[in-house]
């Protein structure tokens, strides 16, 4: 009878710890990366991406990420980002990237050179309110044309 007792507590314990782990891990709905040509972003230039909600009682995080190099002369970078979902017009925003600081240099994670800074759009979760395909883009409205820079 104690053996029983003890595979069962053996069992629950490992149970937990799995479901424990598993609720801990981020599941990554949608990632597009978009490559620059010529390491140049220009004005131009828009990355342009759709994808699917095919749930709509889930919230979502929407992230954006940007890598660039030592080479970029700015704190920042101010974007237009475009967001068309199924059936509507576009909603477009514009929004600044704090990319680092004077004091505390750049932001993200770097390797060499280049850096990569994940920034959160939405202040909360977000709900897609129809299901079918979303579309985006994002131009950069910089003054100046940038140089080096990537967004994944």
């Amino acid at each position: 009878m104690l053996f029983k007792k003890i595979n069962t507590s053996y069992l629950f314990i490992c149970i937990s710890i799995y479901t424990l782990l598993a609720g801990c891990t981020q599941l990554q709905v949608f990632e597009k990366n978009t490559p620059i040509p010529n390491y140049e972003w220009k004005t131009g230039f828009s990355a342009a991406g759709s994808f699917d909600i095919k749930d709509t009682t889930s919230s979502y995080n929407i992230y954006i990420v940007i890598r660039h190099t030592d080479a970029y002369k700015y704190n920042n970078i101010w974007l237009n980002i475009g967001f068309n979902a199924p059936g509507d017009v576009v909603f477009n925003e514009k929004r600044e990237i704090e990319l680092g600081t004077d004091a505390g240099g750049w932001m993200g994670t770097g390797m060499n050179d280049i850096w990569e800074v994940r920034k959160l759009l939405n202040a909360f979760p977000r709900r897609f309110k129809k299901p079918g395909t979303y579309n985006f883009n994002i131009q950069h409205i910089m003054r100046t044309i940038l140089c080096c820079i990537l967004w994944p």
